[in-house]
């Protein structure tokens, strides 16, 4: 069955860090662009970050502007985890967290900045900043 769970979430105060988690079951995370997205409330879902490549060494790791250089985006391959390292948290960060995965059916990066280009989604997890 392919599935992908999602954990780590929680409530953390600002200034804060989290690792959030995806274990991904059913394929294999490094055959796909995966991706992280998040949703504010009242707000439409909106791209973290994805890798549309195997490697992230060839420059196709993507940060929306809202958190580059605070948040992290890995994957350990043996596990079949993907993860997403939060740091210098604020109460913007607020959200519910996904992870998908998609086939690599386009050559434009910038077209995996976006849901419509992933097939597999975990079920969300929670992340609230506040002291």
């Amino acid at each position: 069955q392919v599935q992908l769970v999602e954990s780590g979430g929680g409530l953390v105060q600002p200034g804060g860090s989290l690792r959030l988690s995806c274990e991904a079951s059913g394929f294999t995370l490094d055959d796909y662009a995966i991706g992280w997205f998040r949703q504010a409330p009242g707000k439409e879902r909106e791209g973290v970050s994805c890798i549309s490549s195997s490697s992230s060494s060839d420059g196709s790791t993507w940060y929306a502007d809202s958190v580059k250089g605070r948040f992290a985006m890995s994957r350990d391959n043996a596990k079949n985890i993907l993860y997403l390292q939060m740091d210098s948290l604020t109460h913007q960060d607020t959200a519910d967290y996904y992870c998908a995965a998609g086939r690599r059916t386009s050559d434009s990066f910038s077209y995996y900045y976006r849901e419509q280009a992933y097939d597999y989604w975990g079920q969300g997890t929670q992340v609230t900043v506040s002291s």
